[in-house]
C-alpha cells in the first residue's frame, strides 16, 4: 500500500521510461523481425514454434534476443544492487548505458545487422530490471500486462465497494499512457526515418539518466 504520495519525479520518470520501452517495441514490431523487444513472452512463443515446426533459423534469432534481455537484466542488477527505489542507487549509470546501446542498435539496425535488435532487447532488459518497488508498489516499465491486470482489479474491487488505492491506480495509469504514446510515437518515427526512431527513447534515457546524477547530487530526489 502507498502510505504517502508519490513524488512528482517519479510520475515523470516512470512515464518517460514507459515511453522508451513503447517506442522500442513499436520498431521491433515494424523493423525486420515484426516481434516485440521489449518484452520476451512473444519471441519464447517464436522460439516454441520455430523448434516445433523444425524452422531453426528464427529460432536461433530469438534464442538470442531472449538471451540479450536476460543479460540486460544481470547487468542492471549488478549496476543498481538493490530492488528498493532510493535516492544513491546507481540508475542514472544504468540509464545512460541503456541510451548508449539504444544509439549503437540504431546504427546496426539501419546497416542491415540484426545484432542491433539484441542490444534495443539488452537494453530493455537492463531497464526492466530497474523495476522497483516503491512503498509496496511495484513500478514496471517495459511492458503493461501486469499494469493492465492490476488496473483490472481495482476495477473489480472498486465495482464491489470495495476500498482502492488511488495512488497505485494513478501511477499504473501514468505508466500505460506513457507506454501508448511512446507506441504511437515510436510507430510515426519508424514510418518517417526508420531506425533512426531508436535515438528517440535513446534521447528520452540519456536525458533520464543525466537529470537523476543532478537530482541526486542536489538532494531533490526522495
Amino acid at each position: 500500500m502507498l502510505s504517502k504520495p508519490i513524488p512528482p519525479w517519479i510520475l515523470l520518470g516512470g512515464f518517460v521510461l514507459s515511453c522508451a520501452a513503447g517506442s522500442i517495441n513499436a520498431v521491433g514490431f515494424l523493423g525486420m523481425h515484426h516481434q516485440a523487444i521489449s518484452h520476451m513472452s512473444g519471441t519464447v512463443t517464436v522460439l516454441s514454434n520455430e523448434l516445433a515446426t523444425g524452422r531453426y533459423a528464427l529460432g536461433v534469432y530469438a534464442v538470442v534476443v531472449v538471451a540479450s534481455f536476460f543479460a540486460g537484466s544481470v547487468l542492471s542488477a549488478m549496476i543498481i544492487r538493490q530492488s528498493a527505489l532510493k535516492l544513491g542507487r546507481r540508475y542514472g549509470v544504468a540509464l545512460v548505458l541503456e541510451s548508449v546501446l539504444l544509439v549503437v542498435a540504431s546504427r546496426m539496425l539501419s546497416n542491415g545487422d540484426y545484432m542491433g535488435d539484441c542490444l534495443a532487447a539488452m537494453a530493455c532488459g537492463l531497464q526492466n530490471a530497474m523495476a522497483t518497488h516503491y512503498s509496496g508498489a511495484v513500478i514496471r516499465t517495459t511492458h503493461v500486462t501486469g499494469i493492465i491486470t492490476d488496473l483490472g482489479i481495482a476495477l473489480g474491487l472498486k465495482l464491489r465497494g470495495e476500498p482502492v488505492e488511488t495512488r497505485r491506480t494513478g501511477l499504473l495509469l501514468v505508466l500505460l499512457a506513457g507506454f501508448f504514446c511512446g507506441g504511437v510515437l515510436g510507430s510515426l518515427g519508424y514510418t518517417r526515418i526508420g531506425f533512426d526512431t531508436l535515438l528517440f527513447p535513446a534521447a528520452l534515457t540519456g536525458a533520464a539518466g543525466g537529470l537523476y546524477f543532478v537530482f541526486k547530487s542536489t538532494g531533490k530526489a526522495r
